[in-house]
C-alpha cells in the first residue's frame, strides 16, 4: 500500500507473533514486511526487505536481537528497531539504545501500543515505555557513579593542586599535612582512577568532570 509503514517482526513466541502480525495487518498505515522466528532469519529478512521499522524480541534463538541490529548497524539500511521483551533489566535497555534501537517496549503491552510506537519511531521519535524509562535511570546513574569513583574531600584537594602543578611538598605545606601523608592520598587517587601518576590522574580527572 502506497506510503505504508513497512514493518518487519521477529519473535520466537508463536502466539505473541501472530497477535502482532494481525494488529499490523489490521492498521491502516501499516504493512507486514516479513516475520521472523529466528535471529539468523531476521537478519536475512530485514537486510533483503529495508523495512522502516523491525520489531524484534531481545531474546531471538540463533542471534540476538542485539546481535541482529549490530551486524545491520553498518548496512546503511534505513530501518528502525523496536525491540519487545519481558526482560527489561536496565543493562539490556542501555545497550538496545547504545546500539542504535530507537525504541524498547515490555512484551506486556497491548498491541495498539505497539502499532503506536512503530509510528512513532517511523517518523523519528524514541519511544520507551515507563518500566524501561525508570530501568535506563537506573542504569544511567550506576554507569556515572562507576565512571565518577567517590574521592574523599581531601584526596580531590590533592588532586586540584596537582593539577595546579604544586610538588609533593608544596601540597604538604598548603595541606598542613606532611609529604607522607600526601603520597597515601595519590596513590589512593591513582588507585580509585586506575591511572600510574600524576599527569594521568589529573587528565581522568578532567574526562570524568571530577576537577571544576
Amino acid at each position: 500500500m502506497p506510503g505504508s509503514i513497512h514493518v518487519y517482526v521477529a519473535f520466537d513466541h508463536p502466539m505473541f507473533m501472530e497477535a502482532l502480525v494481525d494488529a499490523i495487518r489490521e492498521h491502516a498505515g501499516l504493512e507486514l514486511a516479513g516475520a521472523a522466528a529466528t535471529g539468523p532469519q531476521a537478519l536475512d529478512g530485514i537486510g533483503a526487505t529495508e523495512p522502516a521499522v523491525a520489531v524484534l524480541d531481545l531474546r531471538l534463538p540463533g542471534l540476538d536481537g542485539l546481535q541482529v541490529l549490530e551486524r545491520l548497524a553498518g548496512a546503511g539500511l534505513p530501518t528502525r528497531f523496536l525491540f519487545l521483551t519481558s526482560d527489561l533489566r536496565g543493562s539490556l535497555v542501555y545497550a538496545a539504545l547504545a546500539a542504535g534501537a530507537s525504541g524498547c517496549l515490555s512484551m506486556t503491552v497491548d498491541r495498539a501500543a505497539v502499532c503506536d510506537a512503530i509510528v512513532a519511531i517511523a517518523a523519528g521519535d524514541v519511544v520507551l515505555c515507563r518500566e524501561a524509562q525508570s530501568k535506563l535511570a537506573a542504569a544511567i546513574r550506576a554507569r556515572e557513579e562507576h565512571e565518577r569513583p567517590g574521592l574523599t574531600e581531601r584526596e580531590h584537594a590533592v588532586l586540584a593542586l596537582c593539577a595546579e602543578g604544586a610538588s609533593t611538598r608544596d601540597i604538604a605545606v598548603r595541606l598542613g599535612v606532611s609529604s607522607a601523608t600526601v603520597k597515601t592520598h595519590l596513590q589512593s587517587i591513582f588507585h580509585k582512577l586506575d591511572v600510574p601518576d600524576r599527569a594521568s590522574a589529573v587528565a581522568a580527572a578532567l574526562r570524568r568532570g571530577l576537577l571544576d
